[in-house]
């Protein structure tokens, strides 16, 4: 059986699973792939990541923290959730310090437990479509706002380290109309369930 996740505080942040989430989100974005999400039982492989901070104008902790975005402001290790375009929820987790606004995006997992659920959740059945883009992620794993703060190393999250380690593509970030430039969407080379080709 596999042992879930523990926390433990280091003088250098907050670490799970091997990962210091005190770290920059470009890293930790990174080093997410490969990981095993799982919430209520539900989940799979990280296989899409994208990392924001708060220094550039892509981030919702851009312009400062407000009411709405301060999850986003730390502490790590917990879960930011955000309506995007008043439909989908979607599921962050908070990196940096507290006081700094950082966070990665899980775009897309290659489902592996829990299929049936996120097969009636999703109305569809076509695996690579279950969780491939953060809307499709949130509804297929039942994110809704009741998770935003939570801890991620305690239930319902559970997170498991990659097997293996695996290579990474690179590319710009979807649907951001700033700061377009960056290469901050992560994915594992050869996953069949990107959100969108990595080019």
């Amino acid at each position: 059986m596999k042992a879930r996740s523990k926390l433990k505080e280091r003088n250098t942040g907050t670490t799970i699973q091997g990962i210091d989430f005190a770290a920059s989100a470009f890293v930790v974005a990174r080093q997410m792939l490969g990981m095993s999400l799982l919430i209520d039982g539900v989940g799979g492989l990280i296989v899409e990541t994208e990392a924001y901070d708060e220094k550039e104008p892509a981030s919702h902790g851009f312009r400062g923290l407000t009411p709405r975005n301060a999850v986003l402001f730390g502490p790590p290790g917990h879960a930011y959730v955000y309506l995007s375009y008043g439909i989908h929820w979607c599921l962050n987790f908070v990196c940096r310090e507290a006081g700094h606004g950082a966070g990665v995006l899980i775009r897309a997992l290659e489902p592996t437990t829990g299929i049936s659920r996120m097969i009636k959740r999703r109305n569809r059945d076509d695996l690579r479509l279950l969780c491939s883009g953060p809307g499709r992620l949130g509804q297929a794993l039942g994110v809704t706002p009741a998770l935003n703060g939570k801890r991620i190393d305690a239930p319902p999250f559970e997170l498991l380290a990659p097997n293996v380690s695996s290579r990474v593509v690179r590319g710009t970030r979807i649907g951001v109309s700033k700061a377009t430039e960056r290469r901050w969407r992560f994915g594992l080379a050869g996953s069949q369930f990107h959100s969108l080709p990595f080019r």
